[in-house]
């Protein structure tokens, strides 16, 4: 409906939903840590569970379960039967039990809540102003490796979340032309190296990234025993002159280049350029906001697109494929074919001009 034609009473409503919309978050963050959730959905088969009960089986006040399940009632989160018990509406269970909501539940809980706040800033000065609520960083890339357990566990929950679907039907289309050298820039903890080693006994890997970010990535390819089909390359994008090695097949970047700004991209890009011979692929495999088919989604990126702004660095985004195929052009390169995997992602194949 558009809200030209939506009623004062139902608009009003829907700003009050935003303007107390982080109480509402906080309390069902507090139901999850709580075991409320699990607890009433347990007795879903039993008439559901009472404050009382609840307050009881928790050891929690009823004071505080009850007003946590006020404000969750209010928003169909859960619902109160006709004999007092509370059980989980569809919209609660997805709260507590769908993976995908929770991985960005607790992204943004633990991750972007606190820095949001900074976000009229990052906005003015183009400087992640929200992440020095977890550290002294430029960018939050440096810092990944010495963030708290719980923020990073998060953190690489939703990176993860958002690849790893894919890794599979992806790594087809990287191997179809059988390459023995592949460069992973980006290689954060090593998944995408470690998932190709294990496609193809041929293939060796150089990962491209950050030192910190490398000595962890590395450390993981150890443990699943490719240590000998894989080494590192240690790489700050951002300074004056970065530069890779020649000698690869096939560059690979997954959900990478959303990171930069894109300024940073072209200068990304053409780098790798300059280090391809003219029978090399660049794949770059990314989500895009005009490349969705359902609008949740969208919705998704569009909110990532404010944790760059306010945590990750200050001035990248979720692109649309429109924007970045114009990158890819000014870098010099042309896309030969363009694929789309899984339900959200675009591969870009290209090669030199």
């Amino acid at each position: 409906m558009s809200t030209q034609q939506m009623k004062a009473i139902d608009a009003i409503q829907e700003a009050q939903k935003i303007a107390l919309g982080p109480f509402l978050f906080q309390a069902v963050v507090s139901l999850r840590k709580l075991g409320v959730f699990d607890l009433i959905f347990s007795k879903r088969k039993k008439g559901g569970i009472s404050i009382e009960e609840i307050a009881s089986e928790l050891s929690i006040s009823e004071y505080g379960v009850g007003v946590l399940l006020e404000i969750a009632e209010s928003s169909d989160v859960v619902v109160k039967n006709e004999v007092g018990g509370f059980e989980l509406t569809k919209t609660g269970y997805f709260l507590t039990y769908n993976e995908t909501v929770n991985v960005n539940l607790n992204f943004t809980n633990e991750v972007c809540y606190e820095g949001l706040f900074h976000l009229p800033e990052a906005i003015k000065t183009g400087k992640p102003s929200g992440l020095k609520v977890l550290g002294e960083w430029d960018t939050i890339y440096e810092g990944l490796s010495q963030l708290t357990p719980e923020v990073q566990q998060a953190w690489f929950e939703f990176d993860h979340h958002y690849s790893d679907g894919v890794f599979q039907e992806a790594l087809r289309t990287v191997f179809k032309g059988n390459p023995k050298s592949i460069f992973d820039v980006g290689a954060n903890t090593g998944k995408f190296a470690v998932a190709a080693c294990g496609f193809s006994e041929e293939v060796t890997i150089k990962m491209v990234d950050l030192p910190g970010q490398l000595k962890k990535a590395l450390a993981n390819v150890k443990n699943n025993g490719f240590e000998n089909r894989v080494t590192g390359h240690e790489i700050d994008w951002l300074s004056d002159n970065p530069s890779i090695p020649e000698g690869a097949e096939l560059i690979w970047m997954s959900q990478f280049l959303d990171c930069f700004s894109k300024d940073e991209i072209v200068k990304i890009l053409s780098t790798c350029v300059a280090s391809m011979s003219d029978d090399a692929e660049l794949l770059i495999m990314e989500t895009y906001t005009d490349r969705q088919k359902f609008d949740n989604a969208k919705f998704i990126l569009e909110a990532t697109s404010l944790y760059f702004t306010v945590m990750a660095n200050g001035n990248s985004k979720m692109y649309a494929a429109k924007d970045m195929i114009e990158l890819v052009d000014k870098a010099g390169l042309t896309i030969k074919e363009d694929i789309n995997v899984g339900e959200y992602h675009t591969i870009f194949i290209c090669k030199k001009k």
